[in-house]
């Protein structure tokens, strides 16, 4: 048994948005009692992570750090046909996960008690992202 959605994404720029909520609704709407969810990132200028949810200075100093190891702007990019975040949204998106597979136990996602799933928008326009889940039972 299988279940199938697609999670809509509106983005403002660059930032860490919660996904968690959505993703546990599909879950349950999934009528799967144990298996696993797969999130899966569709686009190359975004990732997934799951990270954190209680302290909001987490989104604050991740962000800082991904721009501090890979800086909009720099000399050396040659593909920047979209803008300055143009090469650095693509290494981001090739450096961090844009799938992720979390375990589901008794039809709830089995997350740890402060862990939360996110999209990494690592564009400055804003975006929209699409997120393909899939719940398999097993």
């Amino acid at each position: 048994m299988a279940f199938h959605k697609v999670i809509e994404v509106k983005t403002t720029g660059k930032g860490i948005y919660d996904l968690t909520h959505s993703v546990h609704e599909a879950v349950q709407a999934s009528q799967i009692h144990d298996g696993f969810c797969l999130i899966f990132c569709q686009h190359t200028s975004a990732s997934l992570l799951i990270n954190e949810n209680y302290d909001p200075t987490v989104k604050m100093d991740l962000m800082e750090f991904f721009a501090r190891l890979v800086p909009d702007g720099q000399a050396w990019f040659r593909h920047t046909e979209e803008g300055a975040d143009d090469s650095p949204a693509h290494i981001l998106a090739a450096l961090l996960p844009v799938q992720l597979t979390i375990p589901v136990e008794r039809g709830r996602l089995a997350l740890g008690r402060w862990q939360g799933i996110y999209l990494v928008e690592h564009r400055e326009a804003p975006h929209h992202r699409k997120i393909d889940l899939r719940v398999f039972a097993g």
